[in-house]
């Protein structure tokens, strides 16, 4: 009994020990600096948004400094606007109401001519035919006249009888100094120099007038303008009577438009008034240059008014065309084509160019006549605008805004 009961001290003494021991070093690990902790604690939802958001606003930071664009400016290069076909177009003065005419493209009064002969002769040869296009100077026809040659022979014989009338002036000066001729007869030379002067330039201009023939008599008939033979009204061998027509010329492009309207519209219309035309092959955008009252019809009572084109082709001569002009009261500011005017978040704009593109500018619209647009605030009129095709530069502001919202 006495051993057994030692031995089960003995086995008590050794698990304390053990026990002890095993403790002692648990605690040993997990004081160290470099022992896992047993649990990490999870983030918070609300730390987890506070990051989120703080992310998304650096996000959009990044992406506003990578646009980085002025607000309403498209930047375009001057290649690029010809491309799209956007035409610049300058703002101008007035309003008003307007007024539908009808009328005509012709040629401007120097842009044809009815080339007649100076001198009645003989067609000797006929040098053009309709539709060929000549320059200024040039021969149409050549005429053999009687007449033509007594011009050439009076300039002959008056430049001869200067030439004299010249030579004995300077040689009765000669005898004068030698004291042989009186003063009073070195005068009288000297008168007659210059009445045989004076005959000689008569003589050269009438032959000259005729068209400066040579001393048989042949001239040639040449155009005084630059453009295209229209009429030829003679043949050769055929007889040309002095102040019969020979050929007309018109130039092409010198052609005006002309309209008739009522007498009333005399004193609403001036020069420099803007004229919307439409055409066979487009609009055309004139400016009137004349105006006419009485000048028109056979009892004198249409008013007559010319305009020139400044923007657009006009249709060969003879074409008809409609015209809207603007009449009435003109009120300030300026106005613009009705197409430049574009809507952008509501608010009417029009596309001013700048170095780099254009930019939209907020303007205050009025009355609208005649395709233009009355801008009462907005712009001073020394701008230039984009005009056709300004709807493109609307939609490529707002694909910008668009992208930049993304």
């Amino acid at each position: 009994m006495t051993r057994k009961s030692g031995l089960n001290k003995t086995w008590l003494l050794g698990g304390v020990a053990a026990a002890v021991l095993l403790g002692g070093g648990l605690w040993l690990f997990s004081e160290r600096p470099g022992a896992v902790p047993a649990a990490v604690p999870e983030a918070s939802a609300e730390d987890e948004h506070t990051e989120g958001e703080a992310g998304h606003t650096e996000g959009e930071e990044g992406a506003a400094q990578e646009g980085g664009g002025e607000e309403g400016v498209v930047e375009l290069t001057a290649a690029q606007i010809q491309a799209v076909g956007i035409t610049l177009v300058s703002a101008s003065g007035g309003g008003g109401g307007e007024t539908r005419l009808s009328g005509r493209v012709e040629p401007m009064i120097d842009a044809r001519a009815a080339v007649a002969a100076s001198v009645g002769g003989r067609v000797e040869r006929v040098l053009v035919a309709p539709g060929q296009s000549v320059r200024a100077g040039q021969s149409l026809a050549i005429l053999v006249s009687g007449e033509a040659a007594t011009f050439r022979a009076d300039a002959d014989a008056a430049a001869a009888s200067a030439d004299a009338a010249r030579r004995a002036h300077e040689r009765d000066r000669n005898l004068e100094s030698q004291g042989v001729v009186a003063r009073q007869d070195v005068e009288t030379s000297r008168a007659q120099s210059l009445s045989a002067e004076a005959a000689a330039r008569a003589a050269r201009a009438r032959s000259s007038a005729a068209g400066s023939p040579n001393a048989s008599g042949r001239l040639n008939v040449v155009s005084p303008i630059s453009g295209v033979v229209t009429i030829v009204q003679v043949g050769p061998g055929g007889f040309a009577s002095q102040g019969s027509v020979i050929a007309e010329v018109t130039n092409p492009a010198r052609i005006e438009m002309v309209f008739n309207a009522a007498p009333a519209l005399a004193a609403q219309v001036r020069a420099g008034s803007t004229i919307q035309v439409q055409t066979s092959s487009g609009d055309v955008t004139g400016v009137v240059t004349g105006v006419a009252a009485g000048g028109g019809g056979v009892d004198g009572g249409a008013t007559v008014i010319r305009a020139r084109s400044t923007g657009g082709v006009l249709p060969p001569s003879g074409s008809a065309i409609t015209g809207t002009v603007v009449t009435g009261d003109t009120v300030g500011g300026v106005t613009v084509p009705t197409d430049a005017v574009q809507t952008v978040e509501g608010a009417s704009v029009v596309f001013v160019r700048t170095d780099t593109g254009f930019r939209a500018v907020p303007v205050l619209v009025g009355r609208a006549a005649g395709g233009r647009t009355e801008i009462v605030r907005g712009l001073t009129g020394a701008e230039r605008i984009a005009g056709t095709n300004a709807f493109l530069l609307k939609a490529e502001l707002a694909k910008g805004e668009a992208e930049h919202g993304h």
